[in-house]
């Protein structure tokens, strides 16, 4: 099934799609609240409402929010190899993807307070001058778990959208220098959506880890990179479980599979030096394809600027700036 949430004057509400046509479940259902009740609860409302066939709605006429407007908790990997070695260029030519990498799945949180709609202008943060996107793709999960098996934490997955991790890098790049983070630099926007997807639609492109699927980036209609799903080297399932070590994960949590190849400036950046493409700036627009999962595109918007706090930037009462 494909699910989409919408404003309805305000109001959250969730439709699931048939053919090009949207039909409405019942006020008060939410992508979050159905996951609450179990994976099973979200596929019976969907197909009582697809039974009923009430009013059809046309998804391109609505106000499209994120498939859960307010997540529980939001961790982001990096799964893709080729987005690794790009990247790591950025501290010189001769970085080499760090041997743990390929150990373990690692992760950091991100805010789940900054998630976007799919179509949502996207505000340059305070003083950032390397503004970047990265076209990734997100697992949700519908149930609850802790110390899970890499099968039962792929038996978790409700469902998959697509994520765009939002990285003001000339703070990032600082930060990081304090081996602590990613946190400012990644925190201020992640956009997901447009559709909520549901593991058995996606079933016939099983391929390996994941699904052969083309995912594409672009700025400014300029294509970016582009890959194929199927090359994360990490499954969900290993994802999940190596989160759910020692604690648990719960419904609604979202796990973003990190980079796609090619799919942000800083892998171009990494590999090219910084001229390969000026960074994001107010009146661009980021498109991020995936196949079956649909289309998400933002507008680059200017921001208020806030005045230095002393306190915060003690050296000299300024923001961090990378170049």
């Amino acid at each position: 099934m494909r699910f989409m949430t919408f404003s309805d004057g305000g109001t959250e509400r969730l439709g699931v799609a048939s053919d090009d046509k949207l039909y409405a479940l019942p006020k008060g259902s939410t992508l979050l609240g159905l996951l609450r009740e179990g994976r099973a609860a979200l596929r019976q409302a969907g197909e009582d409402a697809l039974r009923k066939r009430g009013e059809a709605l046309i998804p391109e006429d609505l106000v499209v929010l994120a498939p859960i407007p307010t997540p529980p908790t939001v961790r982001d990997y990096m799964t893709f190899e080729q987005h690794v070695e790009g990247a790591i260029r950025l501290a010189g030519p001769e970085a080499a993807v760090p041997e743990q990498w390929y150990a373990a799945p690692i992760f950091y949180f991100t805010n789940p307070y900054a998630t976007l709609g799919p179509y949502d202008d996207v505000r340059l943060p305070p003083g950032e001058t390397l503004f970047d996107f990265e076209l990734e793709i997100a697992a949700v999960v519908g149930g609850s778990g802790g110390d899970l098996s890499v099968s039962g934490a792929e038996e978790l997955i409700a469902g998959y959208m697509i994520l765009n991790d939002w990285s003001g890098r000339s703070v990032q790049f600082k930060e990081m220098t304090v081996r602590l983070g990613p946190s400012k630099g990644k925190d201020s926007a992640t956009s997901m959506g447009p559709w909520f997807v549901t593991p058995d639609e996606l079933e016939p492109f099983r391929q390996e880890n994941s699904f052969d699927l083309r995912m594409r980036a672009y700025v400014n209609d300029e294509l970016i990179g582009a890959d194929t799903w199927s090359n994360m080297a990490f499954s969900y399932g290993q994802m999940i479980a190596y989160a759910s070590r020692g604690t648990e994960v719960r419904p609604g949590d979202v796990f973003g599979s990190g980079t796609a190849g090619n799919g942000c400036l800083a892998e171009a950046w990494g590999n090219k030096g910084f001229d390969a493409h000026p960074p994001l700036t107010p009146g661009d627009v980021v498109t991020l394809e995936v196949e079956e999962l649909g289309v998400q595109r933002s507008k680059i918007v200017d921001r208020h600027e806030p005045a230095p706090d002393l306190e915060v930037y003690r050296s000299g009462g300024s923001p961090w700036s990378f170049r």
